[in-house]
């Protein structure tokens, strides 16, 4: 352990107000003055007293002021000067890198580079209009076609946002007397969706088919259209989504099903194709497949799978995800299909991805850490209770050559504060054991320290 990441832990076990607080207690660490209540706001403050925006004021000045006090490095929005490859350059030194979900380490191959590049030449940096108006290039429609074959769909529309298909398309399809019927695990994108359609949200129990089943036996009849929307695969938990029996469930009860294969497409199945081929699903149990551009495949973007006429209405008339919105940019297409190519060429890299994370989980159970609910797979949460612990640990690692995350409510619940572990192809063994070792000593001393909230 470094003498500065020491030095913090001492001052935080030293520290006269945890000391005189009974053991349970959470003590708060404040700014010396607070704002008052109601200060006038004039040109330029109309948001300053938003209470969302004032607690995270607060909140990063905190941090702030911790960083400056411990001499520790703040590993949030740290600044990279290189590919978001397994290793990194930042803080003017090299880092092993586990913040990248970069899985099959395709954002900066050569061939996915020259891709877009290519695009960049032929077509400029921006498609600087909507598809629907002078916007449509080849490359959309190509990808496309693939896309939808790979899902066994009529059509497929590719988007400039994963954020923005989810919710898009939700907000386009439901309607104030609709619902979506969500595991409560799902993705704020979707219920950013059911809050621009209108439509009522209700959640089940994570990954349980039964509970599904209930909630829709007491809803079902009260709503005109519903829609289940599930995962691939959780990115925060490491869970692999029950994805055909919950279709099952759904079908029973005449709802539509939506699955969100961000983090499964290049990740789950033999070949990488995702939750359908994980579970050997037909492409008709699911009414829409939703993913992203910006993971596995090593671009940026989004796009969803569905019926023909479907996505021939979503291109034309849902806004947010094609109508009144530029196409993506062609140097993003471009490069997703060449990530694609590399995909279905290069299947070593979904073995290699699979033993790497094996190694990495094996390790850190060695060790006796808490992974929480997840699954083995890829995504490795590691569970620090207390925002301040879990800062701590991300730092202190940061420190010492290893950059991972941390993840604090309301991301995840209060209590289950967590680093976050992208596992990728490109990893070494190495890498992942030595990093299992120096993580089990950091969350060790990290276990020690009092919380302390940081607002």
């Amino acid at each position: 352990m470094s003498e500065s990441a020491r030095e913090l832990a001492r001052k935080l076990l030293a520290d006269k107000r945890v000391h005189s607080a009974p053991a349970a207690r959470t003590v708060t660490a404040r700014p010396a003055a607070a704002a008052p209540a109601r200060a006038p706001r004039g040109p330029g403050r109309q948001f300053a007293d938003h209470p969302e925006v004032a607690a995270t004021v607060q909140k990063q000045a905190a941090i702030k002021a911790i960083s400056a006090q411990s001499g520790l490095t703040n590993p949030l929005f740290l600044p990279r000067e290189s590919p978001n490859d397994t290793v990194i350059r930042a803080a003017d030194r090299e880092l092993v890198n586990f913040s990248a979900y970069n899985y099959l380490g395709l954002s900066s191959h050569p061939r996915v580079v020259a891709a877009a590049k290519d695009a960049l030449d032929r077509y400029g940096a921006s498609a600087s209009a909507s598809r629907i108006v002078s916007g449509e290039i080849p490359l959309y429609g190509d990808l496309e076609r693939r896309l939808a074959d790979l899902y066994d769909q009529g059509d497929a529309m590719v988007t400039t946002s994963g954020y923005l298909t989810n919710a898009g398309v939700i907000g386009f399809l439901l309607r104030e007397g609709d619902v979506a019927v969500c595991d409560s695990l799902i993705h704020g994108s979707v219920v950013s969706g059911t809050q621009w359609a209108g439509c009522r949200r209700i959640n089940f129990r994570h990954n349980d088919p039964d509970s599904l089943r209930s909630v829709l036996k007491m809803s079902r009849g009260g709503f005109d259209r519903a829609l289940v929307v599930l995962e691939g695969h959780y990115s925060m938990d490491g869970t692999i989504g029950r994805v055909a029996e919950l279709a099952a469930v759904a079908r029973e009860f005449d709802c539509a099903v939506m699955v969100d294969e961000a983090h499964s497409l290049g990740v789950l199945g033999p070949r990488g194709l995702g939750i359908r081929e994980h579970y050997a699903m037909a492409g008709t149990d699911v009414d829409i497949w939703m993913g992203t551009l910006s993971k596995a495949l090593g671009s940026c973007g989004g796009f969803v799978a569905a019926d023909a006429d479907l996505i021939g209405a979503m291109k034309a008339s849902a806004p947010g995800v094609a109508m009144l919105t530029g196409g993506p940019a062609p140097s993003t297409i471009a490069a997703a299909a060449a990530g694609l190519d590399l995909l279905e060429a290069e299947p070593e890299r979904v073995r290699r991805l699979w033993s790497n994370t094996r190694t990495f989980n094996d390790a850190l159970r060695a060790h006796g850490l808490n992974l929480g609910d997840s699954q083995g797979t890829p995504i490795v949460p590691v569970i620090v209770p207390g925002e301040l612990r879990a800062g701590f640990v991300s730092a202190t690692l940061l420190e010492r050559g290893v950059y991972a995350g941390a993840i604090s409510a309301p991301a995840v619940p209060a209590g289950k504060e967590r680093l976050r572990f992208f596992i990728t192809s490109e990893h070494t063994g190495e890498q992942l054991r030595s990093t299992a070792d120096l993580l089990a000593e950091v969350v060790e001393l990290a276990d020690r320290i009092p919380e302390l909230s940081a607002v």
